[in-house]
């Protein structure tokens, strides 16, 4: 100890100034003393003889303080400033400078800061040249010194809203510590009543313990927050070493006096952060990465992915497709963003141990454009890393590592590493280029000497940008050079810039980069080569960004011949300043025509105040701009994340941000005291990203630069949530505006609508932001966009059911209950045409709603429509309901979500019996008009699925309309409607049978020629359809493989699952249509096939088979239609024959040529008293069937021949019957009354099927089961009932 000096009054602040220590005591005076020796004495400033003023040019006047009792409470020494600013007593805060280099009472003057008057505590950073002052209401006011006048210039605050922090606003007391970080990047802040809270260098917010789960337990109970006594930074910024004052409060004083020291806890918090706030030269990329201590965290999914060969070919071309990072060949962005975007979690490095044992901690990182390797820089040398490979390099001499330390971080440059360091050995600043690929070593790098000690690198292209310690800015080219087995790279002095003259200290500067943006974007149209070439230098001047454009009005150097680097020797022209409180700069090298706005903007981050973005104005048409339109624009706008990265052409902006999981924690509150880290959560870093594309749009519609918005909208029309962003543009435009106080005079929500119409998606954007909307601003909203009536037609038009169905809702709200229901018929009949059975449902519970008053449940708008709703009949998942149930009872087997609505008024009242029945009547009408069109125009199958989708009565109805609609008024063409519908082949003669005698002579011939014919050809012959020969391939090469019991079976279904999907492809590529196809599609898609049945020749001669055998087999196979159809015609049968409609049953008997059928709907006819019309009308049918078949489809003569008999019968039925009896009264009820077991003896069987029938591609049983089907199926045929077993 050298000496010990008394003051004579008690020290409130001590601060070491280069070779001086500044002493502030409580009488109000300032000691200067000398570190070196005491030889010089001490000097003692009197503060009340220290003039102040409000800045430097009227403080001449000497403009006192004159308060006796003043003192410093707290000071803090800054050095870019070269002065101290200082906290009083009574909370007036400013900032003393002296105005010489001596330092003595008449050249101190000092400044205040005019607005605060309650200043606690003061921290300084020397980086940005800020001062932030604790204030007594919690909030910390930063201040900085203007240059000009030398005034405190505000420049922005730190606080708590009561919008993030309801609870604790206002309630934290005064500020107690502030500290910034040793990369000046953050400030920790805390308060007397204790929390923590981190802040960007100017003002966001990214971390606060006094909300969330820091602040409550998981039972709800809040916590007591943690009081901190005294805090510092850690080495680098990783760690937080905090003094915890909490403890010792609740204690009795006398036992403080003793045991004080027992009860501090030494906290300590980790952190990581972002490569920007050390290495700024990663914001060209796209890429966030994150660096702690021993880690990194890598935003980039897997690396493997995203290789291609093109990628790992070095290039140094301007290629600007491979430079594209993760997206392989620049074609695609999707690609690109999924695997930046990726998952939730982080792709974390573990630093190699190795290196961090005499490296700790990690300064800097890098990682190159395609996310596949990252480079470490701790105390000395570096290490890299490829996640490809998963390993590490590192040097093999460690001499060599030792003696280099990197002092201006490090950048990638396709496969080589670029960095400046100090050369310990050699005592010498040097450039050196690493390639990956070769061991590290300084054998295989390149080494440059630089003159001064550089401070910064980037490297921009084929461009090196260095800042060095003497304020100059150097360029180097680098060149790849193949020598030798390794390839090396040159590099080149282009050209040195001096900035001495605008940076007032070197450490100052935040960040240096070269960028391609320039102001006079005319140049592109003229030269568009130029477009290409580093054009001007982005400078971050603590916070200031200055741009330093190439000098273009000199002569311009045309021979290109002389030498090529010749127009990089253009000068600069003198700084800019674009943007005031700039954190990171991001820009990017890539080219793309489609997205130039987003590729030629630059982004920038401004702290608390958000982002901003210089976007380039590109005249319309390639026109020749005016002279005096600007062609940029500076857009400020507001986003909810801290951004670290930006993805240009996506319209991304990445972030990370601090989440917490709260864990329980099993001590008592006393013992609490112990274990200090219960206070806290377990904290994770979560990857997050945001849309900021409404935002620029929205701010070129304010400015009139709609035109603008327009291009920047469509070329980023593709993107995924395009959409999103239109809606939330237009949300966010509504709230402001309908919720304003003020009057607007010029609104801007009719300019968004107009804007979102000139895009298809208008109608869907309007409804679903109208849907996440409160109703109080749906009359203000559809004032700006159009009537709901006439969206709702428009999406009517458009053939857009679902949006039109959320338009239903708000007519439901705003409209009478009469105009939603007549809204509601027209969407509910159009959806009945176009099968959409999910909307139906929807639709009748409405009607049903508005009839009943049940208003509070509208219909929810279902986002997808059922797979394959129509494809086959969806009742077969539920066979087990009655046919007759009614849809109310359906609706219970359907989820329906409830949504937001609301009660419209004093029609709620109405809930009476009567306005129920006549809403089921009117609903049942348009039910009973649609199925009498479906049957009218013969559509079956849509019956069908009508039926059982929506819970149809068929049965009932069709008992109502069998003289009417349910009437086949055209067998032949019902007929060949059928077999359209079903995929059901016509039938085949088979070739045997051509020799066999047959009674139409003219026939044989003609039919059997061409028959043979086709016998003979590879592929499939298909006639036209209403031909209706089609006829079966090479059936012996590929049906021998089918073993002779198998009888009636499924084209496909002995096959393998290969064959099975593609014979299937007609039913499930038109899934969503109603009529599947024509029945030439079955034989096309068999033929497709065919070649594949290849493989299983070999077995053929293992089995035996007959010729006849064979040929029956095809025959068989051959007219049978797909297993699914088969089902469903069935179940038709069944329906119809329980309904007494037997002219149908006829038709479908004779489609499924199964006498058995035919033979039952007779033995009615003859049993019971039926209409003679419908035996007539059978007859006639039956007779013109015969007919077409002896022209037209010779198939079916064998089976009419078959039943021949029945018919004759029949003839003798109709001839039997008196003419007056058919106008007696028929009683109808018989029939049903017969049907009746017989449908309920069906369902109980059906209830029992193994397989739901509705999807195509499982339908196929067991060989054993299906023969068992068939017999039960033909029994039943001869009792007379029919059972509707489905295997």
């Amino acid at each position: 100890m050298k000496k010990v000096l008394d003051l004579q009054a008690s020290i409130t602040s001590l601060q070491s100034m280069l070779e001086d220590l500044l002493v502030a005591t409580a009488d109000g005076f300032l000691h200067l003393i000398h570190w070196d020796g005491m030889t010089n004495g001490r000097k003692a400033i009197n503060l009340c003889t220290v003039p102040f003023s409000v800045d430097l040019q009227s403080s001449r006047a000497g403009s006192l303080m004159g308060f006796e009792d003043v003192y410093i409470r707290d000071m803090e020494y800054c050095a870019t400033l070269d002065g101290f600013a200082v906290v009083f007593n009574d909370g007036r805060v400013g900032f003393i400078t002296p105005m010489s280099s001596r330092f003595t009472a008449e050249q101190l003057h000092g400044v205040w800061a005019q607005d605060v008057v309650d200043g606690t505590c003061v921290a300084v950073n020397n980086k940005y040249r800020l001062m932030a002052f604790g204030c007594a209401n919690g909030s910390v006011q930063v201040y900085t010194i203007d240059t000009t006048t030398g005034a405190m210039q505000f420049s922005h605050k730190l606080e708590l809203t009561p919008k993030q922090y309801p609870d604790i606003w206002n309630k934290t007391g005064p500020v107690k510590l502030i500290r910034w970080s040793p990369d000046s990047c953050v400030v920790m802040v805390t308060w007397e009543c204790g929390g923590l809270s981190l802040w960007s260098v100017f003002g966001a917010q990214l971390i606060c313990t006094l909300g969330g789960d820091f602040a409550y337990q998981s039972d709800g109970a809040k916590k007591d927050p943690l009081k901190i006594r005294s805090m510092t930074w850690g080495s680098e910024g990783y760690h937080l070493w905090v003094i915890d004052g909490s403890s010792s409060s609740n204690m009795k004083p006398e036992r403080n006096a003793n045991n004080e020291a027992q009860h501090f806890g030494i906290l300590q918090f980790q952190f990581i952060k972002s490569a920007l706030t050390v290495n700024p030269c990663m914001s060209n990329q796209e890429q966030v990465l994150l660096q702690g201590e021993d880690r990194l965290y890598l935003n980039c999914g897997d690396a493997a992915q995203t290789q291609s060969p093109r990628n790992t070919l070095a290039h140094s071309e301007h290629n600007h497709t491979r430079e594209r990072g993760p997206f392989s060949d620049g074609s695609l962005d999707s690609q690109g963003l999924s695997t930046l975007l990726g998952h939730r979690h982080w792709h974390v490095v573990q630093i190699h141990s190795t290196y961090l044992e005499s490296n700790w901690p990690i300064r800097f990182s890098a990682i190159d454009k395609l996310g596949q390797n990252v480079a470490v820089v701790g105390k000395f040398g570096f290490a890299h890393y490829s996640l490809l490979t998963k390993k590490w390099k590192l040097f093999g001499n460690i001499t060599q590592e030792q003696t280099m330390m990197v002092t201006g971080g490090l950048a990638w440059w396709n496969d080589f590493i670029v960095l400046a360091c100090y050369n310990l050995n050699d005592h010498q600043e040097e450039l050196r280029i690493y390639l990956r690929t070769s061991n590290l070593d300084n054998a295989f790098a390149h080494i440059t000497k630089v003159q001064a000690n550089t401070l910064l690198l980037s490297v921009f292209r084929d461009i090196v940008i260095l800042f060095r310690a003497d304020c100059s800015i150097c360029l180097y080219s680098i060149e790849r050079r193949s020598e030798g087995l390794n390839p090396t790279a040159s590099i080149q002095i282009l050209q040195e810039v001096s900035m001495s003259r605008y940076i007032p200290h070197p450490f100052l500067v935040v960040s240096v980069t070269l960028t391609s943006v320039r102001t006079e974007t005319g140049i592109t149209l003229k030269m568009p080569q130029q477009a290409c070439e580093a054009e001007s230098i982005m400078l971050n001047l603590a916070g200031q960004l200055i741009m330093l454009q190439r000098d273009r009005s000199g002569p311009q150097i045309r021979d290109k011949d002389n030498n090529p680097n010749q127009r990089k020797h253009l000068p600069f022209c003198a700084p800019v300043v674009l943007a005031q409180s700039v954190e990171n700069v991001w820009t990017t090298c890539r080219i793309n025509k489609q997205k130039r706005h987003l590729l030629e903007a630059l982004w920038l981050s401004c702290g608390g105040a958000g982002m901003k973005v210089w976007l380039p104005l590109f005249p319309r048409d390639h026109r020749k701009p005016h002279s005096f339109l600007s062609r940029r624009i500076m857009l400020p706008f507001h986003i909810n994340i801290y951004p670290l990265a930006v993805l240009f052409e996506d319209a991304l902006v990445l972030g990370a941000v601090n989440d917490t999981v709260l864990y329980d924690c099993l001590y008592t509150q006393t013992s609490a005291r112990e274990h200090l880290e219960v206070l806290f959560p377990f904290s994770i870093v979560e990857r997050t990203s945001q849309i900021y594309l409404h935002h620029i749009l929205r701010q070129l519609l304010v400015r009139n630069l709609g035109e603008q918005a327009l291009l920047l909208a469509h070329s980023c029309a593709t993107l995924p949530y395009f959409p999103h962003v239109l809606e939330l543009m237009l949300h966010e435009v509504l709230e402001e505006e309908a919720t304003s106080r003020e009057p607007i005079p010029d609104p801007l929500l009719p300019t968004v609508a107009k804007f979102i119409t000139e895009f298809p998606l208008f109608l869907q954007t309007v409804v679903h932001c109208a849907r996440k909307t409160e109703y109080a601003l749906w009359n203000y909203l559809f004032a700006a966009v159009g009537n709901p009536k006439d969206l709702f037609e428009e999406c009517l038009m458009a053939q857009d059911l679902d949006t039109a169905a959320s338009y239903l809702i708000i007519l439901q709200n705003m409209e009478v209950p009469a105009v939603s229901r007549q809204h509601a018929t027209l969407l509910f009949n159009t959806a009945l045409e176009q099968g959409k059975w999910d909307l139906c449902r929807h639709m009748i519970r409405f009607l049903k709603a508005i009839g009943s008053g049940e208003t509070e449940t509208p219909p929810a708008t279902p986002t997808t429509q059922e797979p394959s709703s129509s494809s086959g009949f969806e009742f077969f998942r539920h066979r087990s309901i009655s046919l007759s149930q009614s849809a109310e009872n359906l609706h219970s087997k359907f989820n329906l979500t409830k949504t937001l609505s609301m009660p419209s008024g004093p029609s709620g009242k109405r809930w009476s019996k009567d306005s129920d029945c006549a809403e089921n009547m009117y609903i049942d009408m348009m039910l009973w008009r649609h199925a009498r069109r479906l049957l009218e125009e013969i559509k079956l199958k849509d019956l069908g699925c009508f039926a059982a989708q929506l819970g149809f009565e068929l049965i009932g109805w069709l008992c109502k309309e069998r003289a009417r609609a349910a009437r086949v008024e055209d067998f032949v063409c019902a007929l060949k409607k059928l077999h359209k519908d079903f995929l059901w082949p016509f039938p085949v003669i088979p070739a045997s049978s051509i020799n066999s005698p047959f009674k139409n002579g003219k026939y044989k011939t003609a039919v059997g020629e061409q028959l043979l014919k086709s016998q003979s050809t590879d592929t499939f012959v298909n006639m036209e359809m209403d031909t209706g020969i089609s006829n079966t391939p090479r059936s012996r090469s590929w049906l021998g493989t089918i073993s002779s019991s198998q009888r009636e079976i499924d084209t496909v279904s002995s096959h393998g699952p290969h064959m099975q999907d593609a014979f299937l492809s007609p039913l499930l590529s038109k899934g969503d249509e109603c009529s599947i196809g024509s029945a030439t599609d079955l034989t096309e898609t068999s033929s497709m096939v065919d070649g594949d049945w290849t493989m299983v020749d070999e077995n053929f001669s293992s089995l035996s088979l007959t010729q006849s055998e064979l040929e029956q087999l095809s025959l068989e196979l051959a007219s049978k239609g797909p297993h699914k159809s088969q089902v469903q015609l069935r179940y038709l049968l069944h329906i119809f024959m329980e309904a007494g409609c037997l002219d149908w049953c006829v038709v479908i008997g004779l489609i499924l040529r199964e006498s058995s059928v035919i033979n039952q709907v007779f033995s009615i006819m003859q049993s019971s008293d039926i209409d003679g019309e419908i035996c007539q009308n059978i007859k006639t049918g039956l007779d013109a069937v015969d007919k077409w078949a002896s022209t037209d489809c010779p198939g079916y003569k064998p089976f009419l021949s078959i039943i021949k008999p029945q018919i004759q019968k029949l003839n003798e039925i109709v001839e039997e019957q008196v003419q007056p009896e058919a106008f007696q009264p028929v009683n109808p009820s018989k029939v049903p009354e017969q049907a009746n077991p017989r449908a309920e003896e069906s369902r109980t069987s059906s209830s029992h099927g193994t397989n739901p029938q509705s999807d195509a591609g499982s339908s196929n049983a067991s060989r054993h089961e299906e023969d068992k089907a068939k017999a039960e199926d033909e029994d039943s045929f001869q009792e007379g009932s029919y059972d509707c077993v489905v295997s």
